[in-house]
């Protein structure tokens, strides 16, 4: 069963002090969502919109030696500090792991979610070159196993199901790449979740199972892991704004991609699970930007130059790169009503912001001699 011990067993973002107050026997029972991957840029966001409408939020964390939960303690409430269970918003967390099925269907089994969410994978591209075999287990065979614990505890009661897949798929596949287009994966990460999302069709058309594929086209914000190349940049101009560092070190500067804001990009997960059939939704900006202007934009913004900072290193460069990714969302902008709200300016500048106030606090750290300013991102 779920590890009742885990830390942030009860947490949120929203205070249900209102609901409370509806007398139990007349408020409609709490849908329940099951988020793996969590503690990611995306789970934090999806987890927020569940939240403010009015989920109980189970999520899925690995066994680590040092808590990974800070993208979630804006929402995590103390159960110590906020004793009345009226008080704390419906979000906790339990131990479990892709890499093991008995875990996942234990947790499916105590939690009786009606809404699975499987964001967790190893998703970085350049690093699934250097660990195939794990990007593999998890990524693609993970999803595998959460689907079966998904078509069992659905005997108990049903489910529905969202994969996460990736415009990675594409590949080399020329743009605009809409649900119609043919995959062609161009790294371990890419070929693991073209397996991912046909065991979720399989399942789909083999056990009737409400699994859908959404199909993310780059997603960014404040919040995107600090060795992801747009989070790598922004972090870096902060840093060169304060005397922190004065390069950063990139690779295939052509690269071009469809970039949007994750908190965007999540509603389109709950719409997905919202419709009356299952069916799978490519979900993009339809907006494509090299590696060279995101540069552009974000140093421009902050007053600076970046070819006074920026240096190519080859390592940095893919054994099979991708020149092209740009999504044709109009499906998922006719039948879900989703479009995105931020657009490419605004989702850089609201990065640039973030980390030039993070740096600020970093050099307080350097300065009073806690921090090695060596140290980089």
């Amino acid at each position: 069963m779920a590890d009742s011990s885990a830390p942030h067993s009860n947490g949120g973002a929203v205070a249900v002090a209102d609901a409370e107050a509806v007398p139990r026997s007349l408020a409609p029972p709490r849908r329940v969502a099951l988020v793996t991957g969590i503690t990611g840029q995306d789970g934090s966001y999806l987890t927020e919109l569940l939240l403010s409408k009015g989920y109980e939020v189970h999520g899925l964390i690995r066994r680590s030696s040092n808590f990974n939960t800070q993208r979630l303690d804006h929402i995590y409430h103390d159960p110590h500090a906020t004793p009345s269970a009226a008080l704390r918003p419906p979000m906790r967390l339990h131990y479990a792991d892709l890499s093991d099925s008995s875990s996942l269907r234990r947790a499916l089994d105590h939690v009786l979610p009606d809404e699975v969410y499987n964001l967790a994978a190893q998703s970085h591209v350049a690093v699934s070159f250097e660990v195939p075999d794990y990007t593999a287990d998890v990524t693609a065979t993970g999803a595998l196993r959460l689907l079966e614990a998904v078509r069992l505890s659905a005997k108990t009661k049903p489910m529905r199901y969202y994969q996460a897949g990736s415009s990675e798929m594409f590949g080399s596949t020329p743009p605009p790449q809409s649900e119609a287009t043919p995959f062609h994966p161009r790294s371990p990460y890419a070929a693991a979740k073209v397996a991912a999302h046909w065991y979720t069709v399989n399942y789909r058309e083999a056990y009737g199972l409400f699994a859908c594929n959404g199909v993310l086209f780059n997603h960014e914000s404040p919040r995107r892991g600090e060795n992801f190349v747009t989070r790598k940049i922004t972090r870096a101009i902060g840093r060169i704004k304060v005397g922190l560092q004065t390069k950063v070190f990139l690779g295939n500067l052509s690269a071009a991609r469809d970039w949007g804001f994750a908190g965007d990009y999540v509603e389109a997960m709950w719409l997905m699970l919202q419709q009356d059939k299952p069916d799978d939704y490519v979900v993009a900006t339809e907006e494509c930007h090299t590696v060279e202007e995101f540069l552009q934009a974000a140093f421009g913004y902050a007053g600076l130059n970046w070819k006074d900072h920026v240096v190519i290193d080859k390592k940095y460069f893919r054994p099979s790169e991708v020149d092209c990714l740009q999504g044709d969302s109009s499906k998922s902008r006719r039948v879900l009503g989703w479009k995105p709200k931020v657009g490419f300016q605004q989702l850089v500048e609201m990065m640039v912001d973030n980390d030039i106030e993070l740096a600020k606090k970093e050099k307080v750290l350097v300065d009073a001699g806690y921090r090695d300013p060596k140290q980089q991102p």
